[in-house]
């Protein structure tokens, strides 16, 4: 049973997660998190930082790793496939439907109202991880990482890894956690 939750859990956050990787993050903590309660909200914030960290595709990282957590080598095969599959689904459905229609006002319309949505998602998820950094670690200490991130990554056009590994680094050396 649990290789079909762990199934689930990536497989519909892919289905509903229109734009890809970081608009089904917040989809994907709603299934390990509040559904499944694989994770707490802290634990899930480590593993997405360290998957922002790694190269390549967020959402297949995480479900790799949470579906070897908990269902082993099998678990993180069956977590990045339910990752996948319905991108590839999708793309050998409907690729030529899609490009007969890409420039439809409808569609565009359509669109046009996702991209708010999956906005406010992340930004509820942003305000998420503030919350629990503050308890956890002080809001001197949030606003000091938020603050270099921000300066670094707008500023100084730092490559985001060395923003998140610097972060990771801070926080192992000065931070204890």
């Amino acid at each position: 049973m649990i290789y079909i939750h762990i199934f689930l859990a990536f497989f519909i956050p892919g289905i509903l997660g229109y734009g890809g990787g970081p608009a089904s993050i917040p989809l994907v903590e709603n299934e390990v998190v509040d559904r499944y309660e694989w994770l707490t909200v802290n634990e899930f914030s480590e593993v997405l930082a360290l998957g922002n960290a790694l190269p390549g595709p967020i959402a297949t990282k995480m479900a790799g790793y949470i579906g070897y957590q908990q269902g082993g080598i099998l678990g993180a095969g069956i977590g990045v496939f339910a990752t996948v599959a319905p991108s590839l689904i999708l793309m050998i459905m409907l690729l030529g439907l899609l490009m007969k229609y890409k420039d439809s006002p409808k569609v565009k319309r359509m669109t046009s109202l996702v991209r708010p949505t999956i906005a406010v998602l992340l930004g509820i998820m942003t305000l998420g991880f503030f919350m629990n950094a503050y308890e956890g670690i002080g809001i001197v200490q949030t606003g000091l990482i938020a603050v270099c991130s921000y300066v670094l990554l707008q500023k100084m056009k730092v490559s985001p890894a060395y923003v998140i590994g610097g972060a990771l680094l801070y926080g192992a050396c000065f931070l204890g956690v």
